[in-house]
């Protein structure tokens, strides 16, 4: 995560994450104060890790919130590698390019944030609000965290710890 001080013109952005498990009320979310600058490579290391997440599958947003792969408008890494690409629907984007901001033109817009096409991780995510730049305030920034995140890989209790009665 890349903290920065922004340019006075340059608008924040402030999205509602809820970590999707099936539902979202009382599920894990975090309000991320995000530059519109960032681009959506960045905003995905903010999200992943805002939820103490290792940023290390891929991932795409999606305009489809059930059913991705029933999207019109998606961004996705597999577009920004050469041998992926092809794979990708003709009206995919890429996310190391595309600015936040050119995605998200308006308050209340939902996209789906998948992470790890393996484990399906989803987020909802909802921009809630547009703002300037607020003097000496280090941006990007978790505004709020409510609920306790799952665990990225399992049980973390369970690790390193050997079982003592062969």
């Amino acid at each position: 995560m890349r903290a920065q001080k922004e340019k006075p013109d340059t608008r924040i952005f402030i999205f509602k994450v809820t970590e999707w498990i099936g539902k979202t009320r009382g599920s894990p979310y975090r309000i991320l104060a995000i530059p519109g600058d960032f681009t959506l490579y960045q905003f995905a290391e903010e999200i992943t890790g805002s939820f103490d997440f290792c940023f290390d599958h891929p991932f795409g947003f999606y305009n489809h919130m059930t059913r991705y792969y029933d999207a019109t408008e998606s961004y996705e890494l597999f577009f920004d590698d050469r041998d992926t690409c092809l794979e990708c629907p003709s009206f995919t984007k890429g996310v190391k390019r595309i600015r936040v901001n050119k995605v998200f033109t308006e308050t209340g817009k939902t996209m789906l944030f998948l992470f790890d096409y393996g484990d399906n991780w989803k987020f909802r995510i909802e921009l809630l609000a547009l703002e300037p730049v607020q003097h000496g305030k280090v941006y990007p920034l978790i505004v709020e965290s409510a609920g306790k995140a799952r665990s990225q890989y399992g049980d973390e209790e369970d690790d390193g710890e050997a079982d003592e009665d062969f």
